[in-house]
């Protein structure tokens, strides 16, 4: 039997039976999210993946042996799920606290203080969400689920992609752009450009980041399993609940972060301290932002199971024919 395909059907049926609940899942996400894993070689990672499959991960409590333990956390976190290759080090979970949450603040938070800090020009903040989004787009890429086949070829889908991806920066920077073009000197404008319009565009940017990069798992479908691991076809309504749990959960990371520094700000303006030193404001925004976007990461991996059901009622006609259980499962992806 081939290894990787050995190693997802084993992660299929084990992902079954634990983390069924939004607590749990949490606890497990905040204790694998350990960036000493990215410290890991190759050769460690394929020697994990081995003592899981020789121990049959399925038949033994790996929560009561440290190594076992220890070799499933680093699998789960650098071994995709479906094609069992080794995800890059730079777009593994774990990574994606620490690489992108400086560009998370620089992208969106020179906007949030453009009223306080207006030297600050477009093209900064077009480069910062360019490369915040170039990022997103690369985990996406990396995390996504690997058994879409597409039927059709896509000889410019690269292209496609870049060019989403400067869309998007181009979006994240325009509120920074209408403020330094057209000097609006009202105070609602400036509130509204610099502090409330940031938080539903990051957030549905951030989305739409995940529904570009994942487009073709809804419309040329991902695999659909029973409970023993056994493929039942390709399915685009799995990959379209796929996408959309993904896009979801990044969303409301990427907005509950960007909701801190933009409630934060009328409630400090307030204090002595900062009606004398307005300045200081933009430091305490990047501390609380930064705070808060590493909190909610483990919370919005958490919000969907990765490994993801679908009632068979759900699924399209041809695959309803192909099995009798009520629930079928998926990879959703991260």
């Amino acid at each position: 039997m081939n290894p990787k395909r050995s190693y997802s059907r084993e992660s299929t049926k084990e992902s079954q039976k634990i983390h069924t609940s939004l607590f749990s899942r949490y606890l497990r996400w905040v204790d694998i999210l350990d960036p000493t894993t990215l410290l890991s070689s190759d050769a460690e990672i394929k020697n994990s993946r081995a003592l899981l499959e020789s121990l049959g991960i399925t038949n033994k409590d790996f929560t009561q042996d440290r190594k076992v333990n220890d070799a499933q956390k680093l699998c789960e976190v650098s071994v995709h799920p479906d094609t069992g290759n080794v995800i890059p080090t730079i777009f593994r979970p774990p990574a994606f606290m620490p690489l992108a949450t400086p560009l998370c603040l620089l992208s969106f938070l020179l906007q949030a203080v453009a009223t306080l800090l207006p030297h600050i020009g477009t093209k900064p903040a077009f480069f910062w969400q360019f490369l915040f989004h170039t990022y997103s787009a690369g985990f996406n890429l990396h995390n996504r689920n690997g058994t879409c086949k597409p039927k059709k070829s896509q000889p410019f889908q690269s292209v496609l992609l870049v060019g989403s991806v400067t869309y998007f920066a181009f979006l994240g920077a325009l509120p920074q752009f209408l403020m330094n073009r057209y000097k609006f000197r009202s105070t609602a404008m400036q509130t509204f450009l610099g502090r409330l319009l940031p938080v539903p565009l990051v957030t549905f940017l951030s989305a739409f980041n995940v529904v570009a990069v994942r487009l073709q798992e809804t419309e040329d479908g991902i695999e659909v399993k029973d409970k023993s691991g056994n493929v039942i076809g390709t399915s685009s309504q799995a990959g379209y609940k796929a996408v959309k749990e993904t896009a979801l959960s990044r969303a409301a990371l990427m907005g509950i972060t960007a909701v801190v520094p933009a409630a934060l700000h009328p409630l400090l303006q307030r204090s002595r301290f900062f009606l004398r030193n307005s300045v200081a404001l933009a430091p305490i925004k990047y501390v609380a932002t930064a705070l808060t976007f590493g909190a909610m990461i483990p919370v919005s991996f958490s919000l969907f199971p990765r490994q993801g059901t679908i009632l068979r009622s759900e699924l399209e006609l041809e695959l309803q024919e192909n099995t009798r259980e009520p629930v079928l499962f998926y990879q959703r992806g991260l």
